[in-house]
């Protein structure tokens, strides 16, 4: 009986062990920096600093969606403010926010860049959670 108790707690450690290895080579892989390729998307954020009509919002739109590199745009006319994604491969969320400046009669729009505070802030991954702590310990390590 003892023997088999001894073997039981063998067995289940070296297995929660292996999953712990698994765990840890998945977190590495995923959190690991990688150059965009041609399926990486980006969210970005142009503020108007103007109000806009629901007509202007829709002319914004139509434009956007005429850029190279756009993939979805969302202008939302209550905030005045322009939410969109793109392919970092192809184009760059300044270089839309100065098209649309030179291009538009939207002469103060401005891309919005979050601080580190409000980067921070708005991540999934609280820095209190346990899986920011696992993955702070291993970026910190390897």
């Amino acid at each position: 009986m003892k023997r088999r108790l001894k073997k039981i707690f063998l067995v289940t450690g070296g297995v929660f062990l292996s999953l712990v290895g698994v765990l840890c080579i998945h977190i590495y892989m995923v959190t690991r920096p990688k150059a965009p390729d041609a399926h990486t998307l980006v969210m970005a954020r142009i503020d108007l600093r103007q109000p806009i009509t629901r007509q202007d919002a829709d002319d914004i739109t139509n434009w956007m969606y005429q850029q190279k590199g756009i993939d979805h745009v969302v202008c939302n006319y209550k905030m005045d403010n322009i939410v969109f994604t793109y392919h970092p491969v192809e184009t760059n969320g300044n270089d839309i926010a100065e098209k649309l400046r030179e291009n538009t009669g939207f002469k103060n729009a401005v891309r919005y860049i979050p601080s580190e505070r409000e980067l921070k802030s708005g991540c999934p991954v609280a820095s209190t959670s346990i899986t920011y702590k696992v993955y702070s310990f291993f970026r910190h390590s390897l």
